[in-house]
């Protein structure tokens, strides 16, 4: 059994007040169209009595939330909807009745595409009586899939499924204290606490946490808050933990802690395959944990992956520490390697027609026997940082490749780094 709640015209507000009406009947309730919900109302007749007078508890509850909505209840969703559409008031369709109680409306009620309403129109079909005296054979071949389906329609033979809505679901955790805290160990116990239930009502849907936000109540009514991203998602509360505490050891309130709140930013897990013929990549939790460990020592901006930034300045890059490095995931084998000289080494060139032919720094000196260039590059020249260099691929008579650069804007030449 399914009732229908109708209420045409409907404003925004208005269309969530009337879910609120409908859920607070079923959880399980379907959006059909704006100002047209259905829900599910089998076993309610235990609590509300006979469908009439449930339909009359659903009617009421409508009017005191000041939506003028039409109910209908029936033995499918269609014919409940259809109803619903229809008359006004409460309308209540014996099951085995659909056919009869439908035939009385209006064709348009079954929602026709604009091309069949029309056709139905120039056929003089005007009421769903007409529509279901039609033969079937004949109106699947004139009008296709949807002649059948309106056919059922209007015999009130639907049997499509309720899809109910699922409500969004929140994550989050919270704990107000009798007493102020402030240390860091009887604050992660309580974090700990929280990240436990949290964890578990992420497993029960199939979730793990993408984000963690945690919000530290201080007794001055000011809020401590930390967010927590993480390259993949994640539902082990240990590795939380103690991401969580080693974020708080780097910054720690300034206040004692009357309160705590810990939501969860849900995602989908991540699974990766691995080869069987490749090394294990290490697991994305004690990665995560590693590089925290060694941000705690260094500092945040100096732990990461290094990702290429969108510009064409050479060797520029900044450190990630979101989604996951392509060396983690990436087996291919790398081509002809630059290993670059931080900071690069002074040179000195001998270049007659601006083209090195012996090159010395430090340990490195040859003649050059081939070279490749000038590669000329520059830019942000609006900028203290601006760059103009010409580079060259050259090769020594000791047998080794190298990078060398000249600075154009005086700053002479230099030894970039050499190739594998």
């Amino acid at each position: 059994m399914f009732a229908c709640i109708h209420a045409p015209a409907v404003s925004s507000s208005g269309q969530a007040l009337l879910v609120e009406c409908a859920r607070a009947f079923s959880p399980r309730l379907e959006r059909v169209t704006a100002g047209t919900v259905v829900l599910d109302a089998n076993g309610l007749t235990r609590l509300f009595g006979a469908p009439a007078e449930l339909a009359g508890a659903i009617a009421r509850r409508a009017a005191q939330m000041g939506l003028p909505a039409s109910v209908a209840v029936a033995a499918n969703p269609e014919a409940a909807v259809h109803a619903a559409r229809g008359w006004k008031g409460v309308t209540v369709i014996p099951p085995g009745r659909e056919a009869e109680f439908l035939s009385r409306l209006p064709a348009e009620v079954l929602a026709p595409s604009p091309e069949t309403a029309e056709t139905l129109a120039r056929w003089g079909i005007r009421t769903c009586r007409d529509l279901a005296a039609l033969p079937e054979a004949g109106l699947v071949e004139r009008l296709g899939v949807e002649g059948a389906g309106l056919h059922k329609l209007a015999r009130g033979a639907g049997r499509r499924p309720l899809v109910p809505e699922q409500p969004a679901r929140a994550f989050e955790e919270a704990l107000e204290l009798e007493d102020p805290l402030t240390l860091l160990e009887p604050l992660a116990f309580l974090i700990a606490r929280l990240l436990n239930g949290l964890c578990m009502r992420l497993a029960s849907c199939g979730l793990a946490a993408q984000e963690l936000h945690l919000r530290l109540t201080l007794e001055d009514r000011s809020e401590h808050v930390r967010l927590l991203r993480l390259p993949v998602p994640m539902r082990d509360g240990g590795a939380l933990l103690k991401l969580l505490r080693l974020d708080l050891e780097a910054h720690p309130p300034q206040a004692p802690i009357v309160g705590v709140s810990l939501s969860a930013r849900p995602g989908e897990p991540r699974f990766l395959q691995e080869g069987l013929f490749l090394p294990p990549a290490p697991e994305p939790a004690k990665l995560e944990l590693t590089l925290a460990r060694i941000a705690g020592l260094v500092g945040e901006g100096n732990v990461g992956w290094p990702e290429r930034e969108d510009t064409h300045r050479p060797d520029a890059f900044r450190l990630s520490r979101t989604g996951i490095p392509a060396c983690l995931i990436s087996s291919q084998p790398l081509p002809l390697t630059l290993r670059r000289f931080r900071p690069p080494l002074r040179a000195e060139v001998e270049a007659p027609a601006g083209r090195p032919a012996r090159l010395q720094a430090r340990e490195v000196r040859g003649r050059v026997v081939g070279l490749a260039g000038p590669w000329r590059t520059s830019g942000d020249w609006w900028t203290y940082e601006a760059w103009d260099r010409d580079e060259w691929d050259v090769a020594l008579s000791d047998e080794a490749l190298y990078r060398v650069y000249l600075d154009r804007r005086g700053g002479g030449w230099y030894l970039e780094g050499s190739y594998d």
